[in-house]
């Protein structure tokens, strides 16, 4: 029952019983003690008794037992609702002044990113904008969690996301970007919201269901995004990595200049060495920018980093450099393996793997539970004899596009034991869940939500987006206090934690350089590294 019913039931019955005691009592006093009472007079000694204040001169009146048990039973019955006053009015009377009131509206703030929705994917958003120093409020229809979030330190206003009202007290007005993440309807509600209140605001709307992304469209979203399906394409791009020579997903910077991320294979001639061992640079070009360790990321990784077979690098160079690292990375036996790629689920997220892979031209190779077209075997991933069936022996790679987490680290386990030299591409739901796959024996992990905060603090603020995993970012500044130093005696990697990629001179981008190059006058310089870490950089150029 809901506390305002209670409350009307309550205000009900004290009503009921002080008019039937104060019948009783006048009646009583006429009948057992012969003296006559108004109603008024009556009702103030019902008031006395329940308020417990005393009876006055009426209380020596009262010489028969009827009219003393009258009074026994009116004061019981005080006490009684008394007692029932504290959970229903004086308890939330008292909580709500000891709890902390959420703002219903914020003040002074512009350019910023409303958030419909607190979800794993704008949690992962908020903290990018966090790292970009970028301003956001989130809306949040339940009080209690709007609480939690506002002593947490989100910025945060509790109101309804499809009420204008509500939008206009986050100052949607003067927003650089809405994102609606609550379910395919109401974003689509939020959209058309929008729409009549700040036309001009850019409306960015997350779907479950892709068949649905046309009507938010519709309703004004300015783009709509489908995670499942933008999963499926990074997974594909790694996994058609693996069969072709092709270095895809590179962020280009400049003519010249490109930023990849590629792991390392079992079976690679790094794997064992450290980053100063094994001599990437001497013998590739390429510079090592950045790292995931078993999915820990590190930014300008130490030269004792030791590189194992779960190793991530994030490396920049020309094509060239990158292609001679991306053979480097590569183990002898998964150059020679050839095969179809195996896709284990064939959901939403399989499907679109298949399709990327297919565009490229490479065989695939599907598993699902479930028989139905485009499914070539109807098995669990998770059971050796279905592998086995699906010539996992002759795989280039393994795509587990699994929709439980648990599945997946436990087919991760099945297929590393039966193909240690076979590539293990996974899709995870949680971001937790990433550590516990690459322990399994995965190789490369997305997790759907750090890909989708990513990318929509990619879409917002036009970034570069060089890695779903992690905030890395590329900036070029004028060399500022830089000018006459050399690389050596700036040590900008040690002092902010980026690394100098590339210098501009005269229209002319260097990108091969050693510690004794010195900057110059008129220079700009191309740095890369966590969001963080850049703003240091920054300031040392002042």
């Amino acid at each position: 029952m809901s506390r305002l019913r209670r409350v009307h039931y309550y205000l009900g019955a004290f009503a009921a019983v002080t008019v039937l005691y104060t019948i009783a009592y006048g009646a009583g006093m006429a009948v057992f003690e012969g003296a006559s009472r108004t109603l008024t007079e009556s009702l103030l000694v019902v008031v006395q008794s329940f308020t417990t204040t005393g009876y006055g001169e009426d209380a020596t009146a009262w010489t028969t037992p009827q009219m003393r048990l009258l009074a026994i039973a009116m004061q019981v019955t005080g006490v009684f609702f008394v007692f029932m006053a504290l959970p229903l009015f004086i308890a939330p009377w008292i909580e709500q002044r000891l709890t902390t009131t959420v703002p219903s509206s914020v003040d002074e703030i512009d350019d910023h990113v409303v958030i419909c929705g607190y979800t794993p994917r704008t949690e992962m958003l908020i903290d990018e904008l966090r790292m970009l120093e970028a301003a956001y409020v989130v809306i949040e229809p339940d009080r209690d969690a709007a609480t939690d979030y506002y002593e947490e330190g989100i910025t945060v206003v509790h109101g309804d996301p499809e009420s204008t009202d509500s939008l206009a007290a986050a100052g949607i007005e003067s927003a650089r970007a809405l994102v609606a993440d609550v379910d395919d309807e109401i974003n689509a509600s939020i959209a058309l919201a929008v729409g009549q209140l700040a036309p001009e605001t850019r409306t960015i709307t997350f779907v479950e269901d892709a068949t649905l992304a046309d009507y938010h469209r519709y309703a004004g979203a300015d783009q709509v995004f489908t995670p499942r399906h933008l999963i499926g394409e990074s997974l594909a791009q790694k996994a058609t990595t693996t069969v072709t020579d092709d270095v895809t997903d590179a962020v280009e910077i400049g003519d010249d200049l490109e930023i990849v991320e590629i792991p390392i294979e079992a079976g690679s001639d790094l794997v064992g060495t450290t980053i100063r061992e094994s001599h990437i640079r001497e013998r590739t070009g390429a510079n090592v920018i950045g790292a995931w360790f078993r999915g820990q990321f590190v930014s300008s990784p130490s030269p004792d980093d030791r590189i194992d077979a779960r190793t991530v690098l994030l490396v920049a160079g020309r094509e060239a450099q990158l292609h001679r690292f991306q053979e480097l990375a590569r183990a002898e036996a998964r150059r020679q393996r050839r095969g179809p790629v195996l896709i284990c689920g064939y959901g939403e997220v399989g499907s679109t793997v298949k399709q990327q892979v297919v565009k490229a031209g490479l065989p695939v190779t599907v598993i699902d539970l479930v028989e139905k077209p485009g499914v070539d075997v109807v098995g669990d991933a998770t059971d050796p004899e279905t592998l086995k069936e699906a010539n996992i022996d002759e795989a280039s790679s393994v795509v587990l596009a699994l929709p439980e987490d648990t599945t997946a680290v436990f087919a991760s386990l099945v297929v590393r034991q039966l193909q240690p030299d076979v590539e293990v591409i996974v899709r995870a739901n949680e971001t937790g869940n990433v550590q516990k796959l690459y322990r399994a024996g995965a190789d490369y992990v997305l997790a759907l939500a750090t890909v989708s905060g990513r990318m929509l603090a990619a879409t917002i603020f036009g970034e570069d987006v060089i890695t779903f995993d992690q905030g890395v970012e590329v900036v070029r500044l004028p060399v500022g206090a830089l000018a006459g130093r050399t690389i050596a005696s700036a040590d900008v990697r040690a002092k902010t934690g980026c690394t100098v990629i590339a210098i501009q001179r005269d229209g002319e981008l260097i990108v091969d350089f050693d510690p004794t190059f010195s900057f110059q006058s008129g220079d700009e310089v191309i740095v890369t590294g966590p969001d963080d870490r850049v703003n240091a950089f920054a300031a040392l150029l002042e």
